[in-house]
């Protein structure tokens, strides 16, 4: 076995050069890690003012960067908290986490044909349960948010922390889907009589629906089916505002300004779900900037010295000992010894296994990072940069 012939690998240039730098990975491979990593790297290295947004609705990135009550609104990550890791940043860095709510009724106001509607739709007893638990709500207000946050141009770069791949998938579908679902059939059926009938439509809807509106009323009120086509049929009002947001967040996906970043583990499964991503962003034309090898292991276990020396003490671990001065115990330091050259075999053979399955990778961009497995859990804003300094190399 060989071990990989490593180039020199940085986030620089794309950190440099784009606005919006969309990170995507599985679950549990330290993605959100990496994206306020990324963040720390362009605010330090590079200047200028970075804001690190994330979609999990986790809140991990708040409490990795030290950022109190971190909101819909941008929070700045205070020059003391980078002092106190030993940093001293060139630019500003700035925190967000999505509120799903607020981010909707600000939706509402912007796309209403009036303020009589918008007030309409948020009063409506359907609303609140639309926007936290229907399906891909939360992304598509998300790819909503991004786009108004670099339609002000107050950040020279957006990186955005979002679901786990299965979910980001549909992060990525959600404004047209969006768009289609207000356009669709079952919306067109239940506010026909409104739109062509008024009120005396809505009666020979109530008429030809008496079955499923009497359970409707035993269950929910008398008001259920009215509320909802009423619901709908002011959300339609917003409908040409949806379909010509979602066509331009699609173009802001497929900018050059934008690129995406997918990060991954070596582990058999997480790795596969990260290529067939990095599959599915080339298939549709998005920019493949960079592929983060997260919790690697280190280069050191390809080392010809170190698997010498290992077996050496797995073999004559006995002679080892007995070279070492100031050691009573000669047989307890041979059985450490020992202990230690089959660690370091045993690790190497998962490195190498490691290295099989990155020259598998079908589908590799021009920066691929590798991140190595820290011994402690990264859990602040010193632990970020320490990742940062793997990102963007000195």
């Amino acid at each position: 076995m060989t071990a990989p012939a490593h180039a020199a690998a940085s986030l620089e240039r794309l950190l440099a050069t784009k606005e919006i730098i969309i990170i995507c990975g599985s679950g549990g491979v330290g993605k959100t890690s990496v994206a306020a990593a990324a963040g720390i790297a362009a605010a330090t290295r590079l200047g200028g003012k970075v804001l690190v947004v994330t979609v999990d609705p986790a809140k991990r990135l708040a409490d990795a960067l030290g950022v109190d009550g971190i909101g819909n609104v941008e929070r700045r990550v205070p020059d003391a908290a980078f002092r106190k890791a030993g940093i001293e940043p060139r630019g500003e860095l700035y925190a967000a986490m999505l509120d799903t709510k607020q981010s909707w009724d600000a939706l509402v106001m912007r796309h209403a044909p009036d303020e009589a509607t918008a007030r309409q739709i948020l009063d409506n007893r359907l609303y609140d349960g639309l926007t936290s638990r229907f399906v891909q709500s939360h992304d598509y207000v998300a790819m909503e948010r991004l786009f108004e946050i670099h339609q002000t141009g107050k950040y020279d770069l957006i990186i955005v922390d979002t679901p786990p791949t299965r979910n980001a998938l549909d992060f990525l579908d959600a404004p047209a889907r969006m768009a289609e679902f207000f356009g669709g059939r079952l919306l067109r059926w239940l506010t026909a009589p409104y739109r062509v009938g008024g009120r005396r439509g809505a009666r020979i809807l109530n008429v030809a629906s008496r079955p499923f509106y009497q359970v409707a009323d035993r269950l929910i009120g008398s008001q259920f089916l009215q509320d909802i086509a009423e619901f709908f049929l002011n959300f339609q009002s917003m409908y040409d505002g949806f379909v010509e947001r979602s066509r331009a967040v699609e173009q802001l996906l497929r900018d050059k300004r934008t690129t995406f970043g997918v990060v991954t583990t070596l582990e058999d499964a997480p790795l596969r779900e990260g290529e067939r991503f990095c599959e599915e962003l080339v298939k549709r034309n998005y920019h493949l900037g960079a592929l983060v090898l997260n919790k690697t292991l280190p280069q050191d276990l390809f080392s010809r010295d170190g698997a010498a020396a290992a077996k050496q003490f797995c073999t004559d671990s006995s002679s080892v000992a007995a070279t070492l001065s100031g050691i009573a115990d000669t047989e307890g330091a041979a059985r450490v010894l020992a202990t230690i050259g089959g660690s370091f075999e045993n690790f190497a053979v998962v490195a190498h296994r490691e290295n099989e399955l990155r020259q598998e990778l079908t589908h590799q961009p021009d920066v691929v990072v590798d991140v190595p497995t820290f011994a402690d859990e990264i859990a602040d804003l010193g632990g970020l940069a320490r990742i940062a300094g793997y990102l963007m190399p000195s």
